[in-house]
Formats: structure tokens, C-alpha cells, sequence
């Protein structure tokens, strides 16, 4: 069975980092990503079951990267996690297929319930 792959898109290094390391503790293969478009960019993106996603980064925002793959027809299962939040955003976040919406300092074990989820709807997708 393949290793799923999450990526973890964050201008918080050190966020980053230890969102990486604890999905590497639980068996996946994580990779971390400084914006939105550095993932854009990287030939990576096509091997993620998944996606972890700040809201606000410099450039190009959470949402703007949600609306982006959308309209490339790459329906990527996304968590997104925030230091402000904010319903109008977390509603948008949401009505576009979000699986997440978590506030920093997020629940390690809540963020793992919405990896998983996450692979569980994206493989009944690929099972469709």
C-alpha cells in the first residue's frame, strides 16, 4: 500500500516544521512548503492526498490557493489552520470543500482526525 502524502503549506517555519514532524511520526510522507507558491510550483503537488493550508501567508492566501486548484480542476482534500479566526473566511473555506478549519494553537489529534478524513474521502473518490 502506498504512503499518502500531506502537504503542509505555512510561512510559520517553525509551525511547519513541527507539523511535518508529526506527520512523518504517524506514518505519512509530509512535506513542508513556505507559501502557496513555492506548492504551485513544485512537482510534488500532484502526489498529495492532502493538504494542510494557513489561511494567511504572504502573496498568495489559503483561500486564493483553494480557489486556484479548484479552477485547475485538482480537487486536493485541504485542512486549513489560521492564528485569527474568522467565520466569513471560515464559511468560504468550508462552502469550497474544506475538511478543516482549525485555530493555532490547533489539537495535534483534531489535525490527525482531519488527515484522516481527508484520505477517507479522497479515496471513496477514487473508488467512485
Amino acid at each position: 500500500m502506498e504512503v499518502p502524502t500531506v502537504l503542509v503549506v505555512d510561512d510559520d517555519v517553525s509551525l511547519r516544521g513541527a507539523t511535518v514532524r508529526l506527520l512523518k511520526a504517524m506514518g505519512f510522507l509530509a512535506r513542508g512548503f513556505a507559501s502557496a507558491e513555492e506548492l504551485l510550483s513544485s512537482p510534488h503537488l500532484n502526489e498529495a492526498c492532502c493538504l494542510i493550508v494557513d489561511v494567511a501567508m504572504p502573496g498568495m492566501s489559503g483561500l486564493d490557493l483553494q480557489e486556484r486548484l479548484i479552477a485547475q480542476g485538482r480537487l486536493v482534500p485541504m485542512v486549513f489552520i489560521t492564528a485569527f479566526s474568522d467565520e466569513r473566511v471560515r464559511s468560504q473555506a468550508m462552502k469550497h470543500g474544506a475538511i478543516g478549519f482549525l485555530t493555532k494553537p490547533f489539537d495535534e489529534s483534531v489535525l490527525l482526525e482531519c488527515v484522516n478524513e481527508a484520505l477517507k474521502r479522497r479515496s471513496d473518490t477514487d473508488e467512485a
